[in-house]
């Protein structure tokens, strides 16, 4: 499942993915914090907490979460995935390559750290 985290700068989307995570969280969490975020600020910072496996992402959230990075692909200002997978976080460090904004994994012990970077305006 996927939860909004409370009390978090108000211009950033962060969620926290633990168990399974479906279609339908995406759809019903992800997707309307998204929404709210570009009517506010234009652009996206986007925070996720990984508690869970990659493994537990159904096929359904990979393809609303490949659609969220592509309709919005201009809007992605700051992205952070926080993680102990080193390999994830350097899948994630790739991104900035290859798609506009700013992407950077962390490690779950830098989770304030993650906070204050993805609020930060890229410069």
């Amino acid at each position: 499942m996927i939860q909004l985290i409370p009390n978090t700068p108000n211009n950033i989307a962060a969620f926290r993915a633990t168990g399974e995570v479906t279609k339908e969280n995406y759809q019903n969490v992800v997707l309307p914090e998204i929404e709210r975020l570009l009517k506010q600020i234009n652009h996206i910072n986007f925070l996720l907490v990984l508690d869970t496996e990659l493994e537990n992402f159904t096929t359904g959230a990979w393809v609303q979460d490949a659609l969220l990075g592509l309709k919005n692909l201009a809007k992605w200002n700051r992205a952070a995935v926080v993680t102990d997978s080193d390999t994830i976080i350097s899948f994630t460090n790739g991104f900035s390559y290859i798609v506009p904004g700013e992407f950077k994994g962390f490690k779950k012990s830098e989770y304030d750290e993650a906070i204050t970077w993805v609020s930060e305006e890229a410069l």
